[in-house]
């Protein structure tokens, strides 16, 4: 007969006991004495400490436990923790208190986190129908655990409301970060190594390796619950043209909220959770532990060289309250392994730019997810890296140097989706949609949408982009954004529209991503896309501005040939894997990729990043944009609209 420990006074500890008279069982008021012949503890009560003693006393003594606690009102079973095994009650902790029910719940669960000892658990106040269901749980779940069976708790934990005794089971994912349970690799230059491979497509004109029907089977089943999932809460946007959802990434923070995009409200919700995933990853390391931290002018031989990505102005680091300090070579900071493709080799990179983080503080320069993506396959994972970051700069060189863009006719791409897209966009918003070329010397087609409302519209214009190696495709990711950003921004016209006239006059009152696109749903705005708007240009067709599409079956291929690309034009495509064993577990791969000297999109005028890229100044003359290299006072001098 095994030994069962039972760790716990009170109450619950004594009910718990009398529903184990089947087995052996051993009672401690605490972790002292525990013997070591006992095949599994059972964790009882006692403040958010125990799970981190919990893990302290009993890994050593390669005994599994259950906890059960009470918080707000509810008893909480699980997880069955198996020491030398991912997943512990303090990763069940984690993730249920930064998912819980509201604000309040998320606060006070991070109160105990950090000041365990505050506030014990009220055992002493449950119901004896309460006490009686715990055991109950926590009765099977021993008896599965003893015979070998899975628990239910194993991987999830029992939720019960203890007034109505309502019971839910939830998954937990663990935490790659836990401080348990976690055994995160050190981050080295032998594991950035990138060696590609092939990465077939679903079809030649298909440019995922993975179907959205093989996809979800696993997403929402590992990643979304609403009270411990990594994502939770999720809304459908019944206003917009088309089908769009949107899910929430709790952090100990802020809720981050990332949408998906598509005709059909299934497909958008697993592109919302796979936006969700990549937003995770992208905002700390949680595949591996970071450990170098030294100057630039000590790692030069095996760094990037900061400078080459871009610097805010000199009068930006003399105002008062702004919250990065100038580079400093010898300064030192921590770094994170990447890959160049360009050199070949492992290259050091600022972990500042590898990642981008939730403050401001410590940084020389202000970081979004530009560049971040995640897909079925490292390959395509890059790919799609590329192509945010192509999109991105192309928006920026056209804006920054006033470009006078082609403007395309949409009716000549013979595709008849691209076609009702645009008239199905006007027919329910009632915009009007122009599409440009807006593709630089790396050719991958980049496409600005414009959207102009009339004398019924709340907004007069929305922008916004797309890049792809098919343009058409360039041309539908760009509609699918206009077509979300202008049911967001309608909605909040009434409630900004004062700031937004504020913006117009002042430039530094636009502080975020939204004030772009509220600064440009203002009339007199219009005049500052004139270079863009001007009708007097003729409209190009399709095939005019782009060449045939590459058309490989493995994508790894499409992949390569982008690549030689930038290694001609002398740009390097620095990779940072940025995936976690939570992405990892289902073959999702993210990552970061950094292309120096390409323009990064900054959101707050204040955070504008184009000191020592000289690319903005050199390649409209290249494409014939203009006959002499531009000065840096060209440049326009006004917020971008990207949205």
């Amino acid at each position: 007969m095994h030994t069962v420990a039972v760790i716990g006074e009170g109450p619950l500890a004594d009910t718990v006991c009398k529903h184990l008279t089947w087995t052996d069982t051993v009672r401690r008021p605490d972790f002292s004495d525990i013997p070591p012949s006992a095949g599994l503890a059972l964790v009882l009560g006692g403040s958010a400490s125990i799970h981190l003693e919990a893990g302290e006393i009993l890994q050593p003594l390669s005994i599994p436990w259950i906890c059960c606690y009470v918080s707000r009102g509810e008893g909480v079973v699980g997880p069955l923790t198996r020491p030398g095994k991912p997943g512990c009650s303090q990763c069940a902790e984690i993730r249920r208190s930064r998912a819980g029910r509201d604000g309040g719940e998320i606060e006070d669960e991070l109160m105990n986190l950090v000041f365990p000892d505050l506030t014990p658990p009220p055992l002493e106040e449950l119901s004896p129908s309460g006490l009686r269901h715990l055991a109950c749980i926590l009765s099977e779940e021993v008896a599965r655990a003893l015979r070998g069976e899975e628990a239910h708790s194993e991987g999830g934990i029992y939720i019960v409301n203890l007034d109505t005794m309502s019971t839910t089971i939830h998954r937990v994912l663990p935490e790659s970060n836990c401080p348990v349970c976690s055994q995160l690799p050190e981050d080295s230059m032998e594991s950035a190594q990138i060696i590609l491979r092939s990465s077939m497509k679903l079809s030649r004109n298909q440019y995922r390796s993975r179907s959205m029907s093989d996809l979800q089977k696993v997403l929402a089943k590992d990643y979304w619950d609403n009270r411990t999932g990594l994502l939770n809460g999720k809304q459908f946007d019944l206003l917009s043209a088309f089908a769009s959802s949107a899910v929430n990434l709790p952090t100990s923070m802020f809720n981050e909220v990332t949408g998906g995009h598509s005709h059909c409200y299934a497909d958008s919700e697993l592109a919302a959770i796979l936006e969700g995933l990549e937003r995770y990853c992208g905002f700390a390391p949680r595949g591996k532990r970071t450990v170098v931290y030294d100057s630039y002018s000590n790692l030069k031989d095996t760094a990037m060289d900061p400078s080459q990505v871009g610097f805010h102005v000199q009068e930006q680091f003399e105002q008062p309250e702004f919250p990065f300090a100038p580079y400093d070579p010898s300064a030192a900071m921590s770094w994170v392994w990447g890959y160049s493709f360009l050199q070949e080799r492992p290259i050091l990179v600022p972990e500042r730019l590898g990642y981008y983080s939730f403050g401001f503080e410590g940084g020389f320069v202000y970081e979004t997810s530009n560049g971040c993506a995640i897909g079925g396959s490292l390959e395509e994972a890059i790919l799609y890296g590329l192509l945010e970051v192509v999109e991105r700069d192309s928006f920026l060189m056209t804006w920054y140097a006033r470009l006078p863009v082609p403007r395309l006719d949409y009716r000549s791409s013979g595709d008849k989706e691209l076609m009702l897209m645009i008239e199905r966009l006007r027919a329910v918003s009632g915009y009007d949609v122009q599409l440009y070329n807006t593709t630089m010397e790396n050719g991958i087609p980049s496409i600005w949408a414009a959207a102009k409302g009339g004398a019924d519209q709340r907004l007069n214009l929305v922008c916004a982009a797309g890049a792809h190696l098919d343009p058409i495709r360039a041309a539908k990711g760009a509609i699918h954004e206009l077509a979300v950003t202008i049911t967001r921004m309608e909605g909040r016209w009434h409630e900004r529209q004062e700031e937004a006239e504020a913006m117009f006059h002042d430039a530094s009152l636009v502080q975020s991503m939204e004030d772009h696109a509220l600064l440009y749903s203002l009339p007199q705005s219009e005049e500052r896309l004139g270079f863009l708007l001007d009708e007097q240009r003729p409209t190009r067709t399709f095939q005019e501005e782009f060449s045939s599409v590459w058309m490989n079956d493995d994508l790894t291929d499409d992949l390569l040939q982008v690549l030689q690309t930038f290694r001609s034009l002398k740009l390097d495509v620095i990779v940072i894997d940025q995936s976690s064993s939570e992405t990892l577990r289902n073959g999702l791969h993210c990552v970061k990729v950094l292309i120096p000297g390409m323009l990064p999109m900054t959101f707050g005028h204040q955070f504008t990043r184009l000191v020592g890229l000289d690319r903005v100044l050199e390649v409209p003359m290249k494409l014939g944009y203009t006959d002499h290299r531009l000065s840096p006072e060209e440049l326009n001098p006004y917020p971008h609209p990207f949205p």
